[in-house]
């Protein structure tokens, strides 16, 4: 048995990044109903499975990610300048703090910035998984931001529909209202593309967030529509549906970040990397397999039983073999420690402790 014992020691160094260019269809085949019910559906839950496989080396994703920020900043900065444009032509107040809000919204994106800057700086001995989960941080920040714009919009649309306001210059309003929502819907739509490209369940939670304040000033243009067709009661009334919106977002939102902070994972990929496992020759059987995110990167550990009469460097070989696959068979899979065991000891006595 001190032979087996030996060869179940995995030697002490194998936690390494495998940077590989994969290259895997990541097509499930959901059924989807209508392409309306679709539509509706990528708009309040866009339809991800945590990762995608587009970009793989670590700071090849950080970089998109901050080109991402960057040029929806500049996007919606420039949707600002266009609404204080409307703001000086109408003289409306009610359009520039529209326009404020929209523009310290934007500001959000900024500690998203920061999270994917501070994510590629290499580990240290007292943050020894390195920093990728200032990028969880930044999202929990983006949520309470979607939480706040639904209060808002949610007591606005209550106090308007308690005491009516005259809509003034509805056509500034309608065409201000109209330029807020392209520009944060354009944003939104290429953050979230960027965010699954590259695993980012925070830059995904900021793509929404731009969404909801897409609603905000879809709901002005809604609002100053039914001014003009004599219906002054429509401005509160779409701003109660639009808040409902922002809540099924805010939804989406919530369960994505929160996922990522609970070390929650696609199930689909510890079937894949369960499945991998079990085809190396070598082993005998997977016994656990953990995965977590930090960041938009993957980690996974691995306890594997073999053939007790190996040898240790063929121990060696067997985990190091089956590392290199799992970096393979995963998306995103950036480090992976694989655990050998011999396949005759008392799992019961050993309680799950690592050996070795």
């Amino acid at each position: 048995m001190s032979h087996a014992t030996g060869a179940a020691a995995h030697p002490q160094n194998h936690d390494h990044p495998h940077h590989h260019d994969h290259d895997h269809p990541h097509d499930h085949g959901h059924p989807h109903g209508g392409k309306l019910r679709t539509v509706i559906r990528e708009v309040f839950a866009p339809h991800s499975h945590d990762a995608s496989d587009s970009i793989d080396d670590a700071l090849e994703s950080s970089a998109a990610g901050i080109r991402a920020v960057k040029i929806s900043l500049l996007v919606l900065g420039a949707t600002t300048v266009g609404q204080l444009a409307i703001v000086a032509v109408s003289g409306s107040v009610a359009l520039l703090a529209d326009t404020i809000h929209n523009f310290s919204d934007a500001m959000t994106a900024i500690p998203l910035w920061i999270a994917f800057a501070l994510g590629t700086r290499a580990a240290t001995r007292r943050y020894t998984y390195g920093f990728g989960r200032a990028e969880d941080i930044a999202g929990l920040f983006v949520v309470a931001m979607i939480a706040l714009s639904a209060v808002v919009a949610g007591v606005e649309s209550i106090r308007r529909l308690i005491n009516p306001v005259a809509i003034e210059h509805v056509g500034w309003v309608a065409a201000a209202g109209l330029v807020g929502f392209l520009g944060n819907e354009i944003v939104a739509v290429y953050r979230i593309r960027v965010g699954r490209r590259i695993g980012s369940a925070a830059l995904v939670a900021d793509g929404l967030h731009a969404r909801t304040d897409g609603f905000t000033s879809l709901a002005v243009v809604l609002g100053a529509a039914g001014a003009a067709l004599g219906f002054p009661l429509a401005d509160p009334i779409v701003g109660l549906l639009i808040t409902v919106a922002i809540l099924a977002v805010l939804r989406t939102a919530v369960r994505d970040v929160f996922r990522r902070l609970m070390d929650g994972v696609d199930p689909a990929f510890v079937d894949s990397a369960e499945a991998a496992l079990a085809a190396e020759p070598g082993v005998s059987q997977v016994r656990t397999v953990r995965m977590r995110w930090i960041g938009h990167r993957l980690h996974a550990e691995a306890e594997l039983d073999i053939d007790p009469a190996v040898t240790l460097a063929d121990a060696h070989r067997i985990a190091h073999r089956a590392e290199h696959t799992l970096t393979h068979a995963v998306p995103k899979l950036s480090t992976a420690l694989v655990h050998a065991y011999p396949g005759s000891s008392d799992r019961g006595a050993r309680g799950g402790s690592s050996v070795g």
